[in-house]
């Protein structure tokens, strides 16, 4: 007789969480993380366990004794869902689903939940898609288990359930060759958008951050977009592009996803394209929450990310947002370490948005050179620059050749002066660059 599966619930979930740890209590901050990403997917929180796990058990992950209160938990709560704050194995979480006779899904499941119900762009979806088709390659067998037969050339052995599995795996498979190559052409035309922004030398700049920092915010209100913003985990994930302009020109600005703690491997891998955003660009604008009591912790863990994808070297310029949560907090700016400045915002009210464009124009190099300057009559291709530009105010010819009067971004004056026939640009060029304004924190 086949074996018997459990009906699972497409709806009003909920969910028992469950946070193992080694040796002490769990780090600070963890559960509600995890409270939060379950609430983000849609899913009531019904009770949250703990699970001590110095050795992990190969078949169920946590002991019989826990697996025993966990499942006497999930009956006295109603709990239809367990939610593990832990990667589970393909064997794991099948053992735990049949003891339970629940839906069991780990970390990596449940953000890619989250991912699936986020994503909004074609590519977004695409690449959501392809993340969970590669989850999902190695837990097949859980559909079928009435049908399961041993792998392998064992005569005798094969059976329907074998036939299916493979079928599965089969179209599984040619699914996902499928979505590569979708996704290959769709970053032939991002990398070919971003080439034409490098042509246009329009400085780059991304939003990193924590999730929930206030990156959307604080993009819609630089740039008078509309993308979505809300207070919960993964709000925004596809990137959005916009072009700004500053005091001294025009900057191109990506919002991009947020990240969190123990981020899974796989889903860097996915969101290439919102993350090449950051590591492409000449500037990160990495958002914190001034008034998160684990903001140090926060930063370090985006840190750790940005080195993943390897944007670790790109210089930053920190944004600690949300200062209206901070009684007495004013805008300002500050110093935290070399050549790394912070400036103290609430991106909702508007606070600091003044100085934080300085700051970043200036950051840029984005101040401006104005002066008179003479071309002689053989640099007909350097006046032809400027007035490409529209840097010329002024314009007068006589003997000696054009007397020019520019005005013009300091970014571009400099990679003029750099050519050949710059030299008359480079005494405009200041001999060093100026500080940003700074305050001491109050």
């Amino acid at each position: 007789m086949p074996t018997q599966l459990f009906e699972r619930s497409r709806g009003g979930e909920n969910a028992l969480l469950i946070q193992p740890h080694a040796g002490g209590p769990p780090a600070e901050g963890v559960l509600e993380e995890f409270g939060e990403l379950a609430r983000s997917a849609g899913a009531a929180v019904a009770a949250v366990l703990t699970a001590r796990i110095d050795k992990p058990n190969p078949a169920t992950l946590i002991g019989s004794g826990k697996l025993e209160e966990v499942k006497a938990t999930c009956e006295a709560t109603g709990a239809n869902l367990v939610l593990v704050n832990h990667p589970l194995t393909p064997v794991q979480e099948r053992n735990l689903e049949k003891a339970l006779e629940r839906r069991v899904v780990d970390r990596t499941g449940l953000i890619l939940d989250i991912f699936a119900q986020r994503a909004r762009s074609h590519e977004g979806k695409l690449q959501v898609e392809l993340a969970q088709l590669r989850h999902m390659a190695t837990r097949l067998v859980r559909g079928w288990t009435h049908l399961e037969r041993q792998r392998g050339g064992a005569i005798g052995l094969r059976g329907p359930g074998e036939t299916q599995l493979e079928t599965d795996r089969r179209l599984l498979q040619k699914r996902v060759d499928m979505l590569q190559k979708r996704l290959e052409k769709v970053e032939v035309q991002h990398t070919q958008m971003r080439r034409a922004r490098v042509r246009s030398e329009l400085p780059r700049v991304a939003l990193v951050g924590y999730t929930n920092a206030g990156k959307s915010t604080l993009f819609n209100v630089l740039t008078g977009a509309d993308a979505y913003a809300a207070d919960q985990l993964f709000a925004t994930l596809d990137p959005t592009v916009r072009r700004i302009e500053l005091a001294g020109g025009g900057v191109v600005l990506a919002d991009t996803v947020g990240f969190v703690r123990d981020l899974p491997h796989e889903l860097v891998a996915a969101f290439r394209s919102t993350l090449s955003e950051a590591r492409e660009a000449d500037l990160l604008l990495h958002v914190i929450d001034a008034d998160d009591s684990l903001r140090d912790e926060r930063m370090a863990q985006v840190d750790e990310v940005l080195r993943e994808i390897g944007a670790g070297d790109i210089p930053q310029l920190l944004v600690f947002n949300k200062i209206d949560r901070i009684e007495g907090a004013t805008p300002r700016i500050d110093l935290r370490g070399e050549d790394r400045h912070a400036v103290w915002i609430s991106a909702r009210d508007g606070l600091g948005i003044g100085l934080l464009r300085e700051a970043l124009g200036q950051r840029l190099g984005l101040r401006r050179v104005i002066g008179d300057i003479l071309l002689p009559t053989d640099a007909g291709r350097l006046r032809a620059r400027l007035h490409a530009l529209d840097a010329v105010r002024e314009e007068q010819h006589d003997a000696d050749g054009w007397r020019l009067h520019v005005d013009l971004p300091l970014v571009d004056a400099a990679r003029l002066a750099a050519q050949a026939d710059g030299m008359p640009l480079r005494g405009l060029l200041p001999a060093t660059e100026p500080e940003l304004p700074v305050e001491s924190p109050a």
